[in-house]
């Protein structure tokens, strides 16, 4: 045994302050130097993870502790990002159950327990943000021993320690009421509730990596626990098990652990260790290094599967290959190709088209930050509407996937999200008053119900609306769901949009450009009042004359434009329009330009 060691995943609901906890662990355990200026957040080191505010994927540190080693694994907090979590679990002994004092036990919540009990890690339940407005720390212990109880968690999990704290502030205590002055009752819990990994190091290797890295001068660097056995840099190993169970001697060029933010380079490492090992080509995620005289693959958690899909196509506008980099379909399948050696919850298939490819996910986020890295990247592409993935039952019925929805809402928005869910399939599981004027709406609603309606619940509740929903299962086919109610305002021809052209189409619905963008023939400028699409001229000039006329010169005064992020330009678009894609630009468009031959199309379908 390795007495010392501690391995730990921190896990949660979005937005429970995990990073933030992470951040304090690592401050107090004295891995910064006193005087050292360190941003908020410092795990969430990529760029997308710290504008939004999320976590995308896991990360590993490790700090010291009264002579302990902590490892501490930072995991995501969305539906979309499972995949992440399930296999990180792989690693630990135990994990930092996060709840916020004030929201309870949310939907995440309930995912990410699920999959800890089920693998048998033992649970510290800590009590975030007790210093909140209207905080129920009491209440929330009650309300997650119920979920505990309800998941079906063995009598040595449910006798799991309560830790209070404010990560914002750096304290903790065992009481709500009586908190310290630092972390020390969080560390002091983790040191005596977890258990130190079971290890016998003079055993033959046997290494699973869980989770694959990449630095752009040791290349591919894959992250795994030391199960059984001794690690040194060097050693020739046999690579098996995975999804191709492609057996393969390789060497381990080099080895390492973490120190605080570091990886730092060893000569060996023990079981019991998690470690990343550099140098290995070809290496997959789920794959084992064994030692070549006892090769024994370790199983792979199961991951589940995706409920959503879309196409990735070349981009054919006309102003394709002017702002992107890598545009052709040879860059857009490698690239596709190599998101799914470290993304093990996306699939990607290839079609009947060379330029289409089919990205299937856990939902939209999910695709939606594949999307945005590969235009940060220097991609340039289109990619089609979501749409849910089915299946066929036993007795070949249509099956959907149903998510589970949790909606918080002022008392006086409750009428309005019912009327305007109710219309999307979705039935109602709970409702409850959650604190004074808000109450908790739970449905359970087929995904493709929800596309779209984020930006709908924003609209009815007037910005106070907030929703989360988890993966909840396959169901029968609830029937048909309305679509789009308003149309498109579709451009008649390639040019640059005028204020002139554009006031002219303003009382026609709702304009997602400005003056002076360049458009061209079958882009979407806006969106229609009525259900039908028209086509404008947004770049349309004033006609000149030397005639003047009372009040004919006075400025023309612009409605400002609505600017669409790209998952609401994913949720806008119809069957029979994409999104264009650009390392500059995101922009909406037909997938027929010419309005002609869209015509021709349409009475063909009738027929």
């Amino acid at each position: 045994m390795n007495e010392r060691t501690r391995n730990i995943a921190i896990i949660a609901h979005v937005d429970h302050g995990k990073t933030t906890l992470v951040d304090c662990l690592l401050r107090q355990s004295g891995v910064f130097r006193a005087n050292e200026v360190v941003q908020e957040r410092v795990l969430d080191s990529n760029d997308l993870e710290r504008e939004r505010g999320i976590t995308i994927l896991s990360k590993n540190t490790a700090v010291s502790y009264k002579g302990y080693r902590i490892n501490i694994i930072d995991t995501p907090g969305h539906a979309d990002f499972g995949g992440e979590v399930e296999r990180i679990l792989q690693m630990v002994d135990g994990v930092l159950l996060l709840v916020d004092a004030f929201e309870g036990c949310m939907p995440q919540t309930r995912f990410v327990l699920r999959k800890a009990l089920e693998l048998r890690k033992i649970p510290v339940v800590v009590v975030n943000k007790v210093d909140r407005p209207g905080a129920r720390p009491m209440e929330v212990v009650d309300e997650t021993l119920e979920l505990f109880i309800e998941l079906g968690a063995s009598s040595e999990q449910l006798d799991f320690p309560v830790v209070y704290a404010s990560a914002k502030d750096g304290v903790s205590g065992t009481a709500p009421d009586a908190l310290g002055q630092d972390m020390s009752a969080l560390f002091d819990t983790i040191v005596g509730a977890i258990p130190a990994p079971p290890c016998d190091r003079d055993a033959p290797l046997q290494i699973l990596f869980s989770t694959i890295d990449y630095d752009e001068y040791v290349g591919r660097i894959g992250i795994g626990r030391i199960e059984r056995g001794t690690a040194r840099c060097g050693q020739m190993v046999t690579l098996c098990g995975g999804q191709d169970n492609n057996d393969r001697t390789v060497k381990l060029t080099r080895l390492y652990r973490f120190e605080g933010l570091r990886r730092v380079e060893v000569d060996e490492a023990y079981a019991g260790d998690i470690v990343a090992v550099a140098g290995v080509t070809g290496l997959a995620i789920g794959e084992t290094a064994c030692d070549p005289e006892r090769i024994e693959p370790m199983p792979f958690v199961h991951i589940d599967e995706p409920t959503v899909s879309m196409n990735f196509i070349v981009n054919d506008s006309p102003f394709a290959g002017r702002e992107g980099k890598y545009v052709t379909s040879r860059n857009l399948r490698e690239r596709l190709f190599k998101e799914v050696e470290t993304n093990v919850s996306m699939r990607v298939d290839e079609t009947d088209s060379t330029d289409t490819f089919k990205v299937s996910g856990r939902g939209e986020l999910h695709l939606s930050i594949l999307i945005e890295q590969m235009r940060r990247q220097g991609y340039e592409f289109a990619v089609s509407r979501p749409r849910v993935i089915f299946r066929r039952g036993e007795d070949g019925e249509l099956l959907e996937p149903i998510e589970e929805l949790t909606v918080d809402v002022p008392a006086e928005y409750v009428g309005a999200v019912m009327e305007k869910i109710g219309s999307r399939k979705a039935e109602m599981v709970d409702m409850h008053a959650e604190t004074e004027g808000s109450v908790r709406l739970m449905f359970n609603i087929p995904a493709r119900g929800l596309m779209g309606y984020r930006s709908e619940l924003l609209t009815d509740t007037r910005g106070n609306g907030v929703m989360s929903h988890i993966f909840h299962g396959y169901e029968r086919y609830k029937g048909d769901i309305d679509e789009r109610e308003h149309g498109s305002l579709v451009c008649s021809e390639t040019g640059e949009t005028t204020s002139y052209g554009l006031y002219n189409t303003q009382e026609r619905g709702r304009l997602f450009i400005g003056p002076g963008v360049p458009v061209y023939e079958g882009e979407i400028a806006g969106e229609c009042s009525r259900g039908d699409d028209i086509v404008v001229n947004v770049c349309k000039k004033k006609h000149v004359t030397n005639m003047r006329a009372a009040g004919s010169d006075e400025a023309l005064r612009l409605t400002p434009p609505t600017i669409l992020s790209l998952e609401q330009c994913l949720e806008f678009i119809a069957d029979d329009e994409l999104v264009e894609v650009t390392p500059k630009n995101i922009r909406m468009r037909k997938r027929i330009l010419v309005k002609e031959l869209r015509m021709k199309k349409a009475a063909r379908e009738t027929l």
